[in-house]
């Protein structure tokens, strides 16, 4: 029998540390994460290796933020509970736990950004489905007053890593997952833009409320075509990590760019 061959890339924290450097992260940045753990071979430490070589880079002054969203606490009925029977929504809507930041884990955004909600000294925005974490210099101020109805615009954690001139490293993952798009979603006028209601569970006063909120629909259809254009624009050098591709972008070009872009293209 053939032995299958090893084609996964072993990484230390010290090979992190070198290498994202490399890329361009640097001490002092704002950074907004997105990373696929298993993308970059085998991590000796997993996740927490990972969070441990970006805040080494990063150091004191700067910033290491990441998505910790909990999307499934949304109303069954706009298809995050696919997997469920529609029979089964009424007892979801009643019993879905509410959005504790200090309890509830990331769903759906990857071991990393999981350890990084529960790293000490970590921030954690209180919006019920669309939160973010954050560690370093100005985590407090990224993550305070995420209003229930503003999850992207203005005034969002999004909007203050633009203020702070942060930058979007993507880690084994496409603009599929590039979040601060979101933020030139906002910010863009095009035809389709409209106000949606969204419900999550969410603590008042200590008691559990199922709440209705108006917030803006968002669409992430066009993100990968939006992003590849704007990485010829650009000329992007995109980096290699052990197996996985690496992408380090200003967000704040990316952002009016991207506003700009889809205020042309979208319908």
């Amino acid at each position: 029998m053939t032995e299958l061959q090893e084609t996964r890339a072993i990484l230390t924290k010290e090979d992190l540390i070198q290498q994202f450097k490399g890329c361009g992260v640097a001490a002092g940045q704002t950074l907004f994460v997105h990373a696929s753990l298993s993308k970059l071979g085998f991590v000796v430490g997993g996740a927490e290796t990972l969070i441990r070589a970006l805040l080494e880079i990063v150091g004191e002054d700067g910033t290491l933020v990441m998505p910790s969203q909990t999307w499934k606490n949304l109303d069954p009925s706009t298809g995050v509970h696919w997997q469920e029977p529609a029979e089964w929504w009424p007892v979801i809507r009643e019993h879905w736990p509410a959005y504790d930041k200090e309890v509830t884990p990331a769903i759906g955004m990857g071991a990393a950004a999981e350890m990084l909600r529960k790293w000490p000294g970590a921030q954690r925005s209180d919006h019920p489905a669309r939160s973010i974490a954050a560690v370093g210099r100005h985590a407090a101020y990224i993550t305070t007053d995420h209003d229930l109805s503003n999850i992207f615009g203005a005034g969002s954690p999004l909007d203050k890593i633009y203020q702070l001139n942060g930058y979007v490293l993507l880690v084994g993952v496409g603009h599929d997952r590039n979040t601060s798009l979101h933020l030139a979603e906002a910010r863009a006028d095009f035809p389709g833009k409209h106000m949606v209601d969204e419900s999550s569970a969410v603590l008042v006063d200590g008691k559990r409320e199922w709440l209705t909120y108006s917030t803006q629909s968002v669409d992430d259809s066009d993100f990968v075509t939006l992003g590849n254009e704007y990485e010829q624009e650009i000329n992007l050098k995109i980096h290699h990590i052990g197996n996985a591709e690496i992408r380090l972008l200003a967000q704040r070009p990316l952002v009016d760019w991207a506003t700009d872009w889809m205020g042309k293209f979208r319908a």
